[in-house]
């Protein structure tokens, strides 16, 4: 046995002991995680999971679907940009052939002489891109394999009016400065756009799909085609997300980044092997077209920021209708692995269950499709990823997976108000989507199927706080990205709902939809919002935990007790001091226990650094106890919530301190 394996064994022995000891004062449930937060489970394999391209017997399922439908009638959003593209997948080569006209008209009232491009699939051109480089290769519990290499050449570009303008198109790292990042584009444009104009853009372009990794790619026969096509950066007027100047927001395709562009139309052409089924954004608005044994399906999709697809010839294809109030009628559309076909109605369930209740909480589902699409096993890199009406799931790993399956499927779902319609910046502002999709996300668990999370777990994950209000890129590394942008983000407003209810606080985030839906509002937008319908200020529990860094621990400090003489009779004065170490997340509760049972219970409203109790009673006090429900889901650590009265004060000090730094250690080894 190694010095090392030794350590080991006695770090987690002492830990058992720690857990023991606190599960005997009443505080165990602070130890057990119900679930972990919605990323990709976690296999227990090291080495990431071949796809499996053994033929499959696919299970009965429906017909493909081939019914046209219409676009709506009235525009819901600014509509900026608008795409026609056809798009041929070169199945043996794993190669996407494309050509697209794109027309972006000026939203400003400044003329606009360049525009940008986001090239996303050059992510995958090399080691020494900024993604590679952020993420080490790595995405959640996806790794990039030997084959993992893509890229993106635009092999032609003019205007309508112009020839050549190849020679105008230069990469650019406005981040980094990372010559080896070619994901971001500037084009100069032979003439400027003026408020209100357009240009029309004409492109030829090649993509070269890696090994599926980082949200897009090939497993087998299966293809997800995500962020897969030149893309016009957003323009941002003055007043968007407190801009004071209008301009792009034009960032490079980083390691904990996603995505943010501008609304508008979608006209796609893709063009697939004939034994092929295809999920797509939108609608079909023509029937497909079979010809030489190639299948063309025509999707449509408005009001949109993105376009996603998925094709494979394996997927089993199930629909439902579905409608409810806020959800006038959709067509609920599956396309699983064939592993999953049984599990149909349980996919169904979480959609339906999820679109109902985000409809009834926040506000109507106004598209007429939602596709589920299910990654075979070996496909994972491409799961648990939102689009607009177009989700996917974790792959196919299981034919027995527990509630990760209903809890991906809600929180993509949720995703289709906070990234999809809302359409905050996910380069700059992630929480603001993520931490309040991930709240959403526990809500519906928790109403339809009775899982309940555990908040004290969760927040004593936080070893590493971060501001909320920052640059993805800005965390350190995923993980500390995660731990903030979805975690602590959703403790953050769980925070907020303990202090102004759960009533409310579905108030706030209903206001918030219906005001700033097909907006791109930013942090300070949704203070506003909490303001206003709470009617009270929040500067300095926005400035803790949002824009600081802050976790709110509440701690006892220390205990005195000493013998004293009332009236004749002998009492015991019990001191007991109570300490914030972090932002106010007030009111907390205070227990003081005595050793003949009684209980003194106080609340303290937490504004003050600390605070003094002095009782004298006919027993000594055994305990004190700050927050001992765990109200104060800010509190991660709180292994200072409880103090004995019998210690020695240097055997309690020494001890007190030992242990929160073991459990810090402890953490900080094993989450994430």
């Amino acid at each position: 046995m190694t010095p090392r394996h030794l350590k080991q064994i006695l770090l987690f022995a002492l830990a058992a002991v720690l857990i023991g000891a606190t599960v005997r004062e009443g505080f165990g449930a602070a130890w057990i995680s119900q679930y972990s937060f919605a990323s990709a489970p976690v296999t227990g394999v090291s080495a990431p999971v071949k796809p499996d391209t053994s033929p499959k017997t696919a299970p009965q399922g429906s017909p493909e679907p081939d019914s046209v439908m219409q676009p709506k009638p009235v525009a819901l959003s600014k509509r900026v940009v608008e795409y026609h593209i056809d798009v041929r997948l070169q199945e043996d080569a794993k190669t996407l052939q494309g050509e697209e006209t794109v027309t972006w008209t000026n939203p400003g009232k400044k003329a606009v002489s360049d525009m940008y491009f986001h090239l996303y699939p050059n992510a995958f051109e090399s080691k020494d891109t900024t993604f590679m480089r952020e993420s080490g290769g790595q995405l959640r519990q996806d790794k990039a394999t030997p084959s993992s290499y893509g890229y993106m050449h635009i092999n032609a570009l003019q205007t309508t009016e112009t020839g050549n303008l190849l020679p105008r198109l230069h990469y650019v790292q406005p981040d980094d400065g990372n010559l080896s990042d070619h994901t971001l584009a500037k084009l100069k444009l032979p003439d400027p756009v003026y408020p209100g104009q357009s240009v029309t853009l004409k492109l030829k372009f090649e993509v070269k799909l890696p090994e599926v990794f980082a949200r897009m790619g090939y497993a087998g026969n299966f293809v997800m085609a995500g962020q897969w096509f030149p893309k016009v950066a957003a323009y941002e007027t003055a007043g968007t997300r407190g801009r004071t100047t209008e301009g792009w927001n034009a960032h490079q395709y980083h390691g904990n980044s996603e995505f943010y562009s501008d609304f508008g139309i979608y006209s796609v052409n893709i063009n697939v092997p004939e034994a092929y089924k295809v999920a797509a954004t939108g609608f079909q608005a023509k029937a497909s077209d079979v010809k030489d044994g190639r299948k063309t399906y025509h999707y449509y999709a408005d009001d949109v920021h993105d376009f996603g697809w998925s094709a494979s010839p394996d997927f089993v294809y199930f629909e439902e209708p579905f409608s409810t109030d806020g959800v006038p009628g959709v067509r609920i559309k599956l396309y699983l692995d064939p592993l999953h076909a049984d599990l149909k109605d349980r996919y169904m369930h979480a959609a339906k269950s999820a679109l109902a209740k985000y409809a009834q909480w926040y506000g109507a589902y106004p598209y007429s499709t939602l596709s589920i699409v299910v990654p075979p096993k070996g496909g994972n890199g491409a799961g648990g990823m939102e689009y607009p009406t177009l989700v996917t799931a974790f792959a196919a790993d299981s034919n027995s997976p527990g509630y990760d399956l209903e809890r991906t499927v809600v929180h993509e779902i949720g995703h289709q108000y906070w990234y999809g319609m809302v359409a905050s910046n996910e380069f700059e502002e992630a929480w603001l989507d993520e931490g309040i999709t991930s709240y959403s996300e526990d809500q519906i668990m928790e109403s339809e199927y009775g899982v309940e999370p555990n908040l004290s777990i969760e927040s004593s994950y936080m070893t590493d706080p971060a501001p909320l209000k920052q640059l993805s890129w800005s965390y350190g590394s995923n993980d500390h990205y995660a731990e903030n942008v979805y975690m602590r983000a959703k403790l953050v407003l769980v925070g907020i709902e303990k202090q102004v209810g759960a009533q409310t606080m579905r108030k706030i985030l209903r206001t918030y939809f219906q005001k700033y839906k097909f907006k791109h509002p930013s942090t300070a937008d949704f203070q506003r919002v909490v303001e206003q319908v709470t009617n009270q200020n929040w500067d300095n529990y926005f400035s803790a935990f949002v824009y600081g860094n802050q976790m709110a621990d509440y701690a006892v400090d220390s205990i005195q007790v000493r013998p004293v003489t009332e009236n004749g009779a002998k009492q015991y004065e019990s001191v007991v001091l109570i300490r914030r170490l972090g932002g106010r997340n007030g009111p907390v509760q205070v227990v003081l226990k005595f050793a003949d049972g009684s209980t003194l219970q106080k609340t303290w409203d937490g504004r003050d650094s600390q605070i003094k109790y002095d009782a004298v009673e006919p027993s000594p006090l055994a305990w004190a106890a700050v927050d001992p429900h765990h109200d104060n889901v800010l509190d991660n650590k709180q292994i200072n919530n409880f103090l004995k009265a019998g210690l020695p004060e240097k055997t309690r000090t020494r001890w007190s301190v030992g242990i929160v730094k073991l459990v810090e250690g402890l953490f900080a080894s094993v989450a994430w």
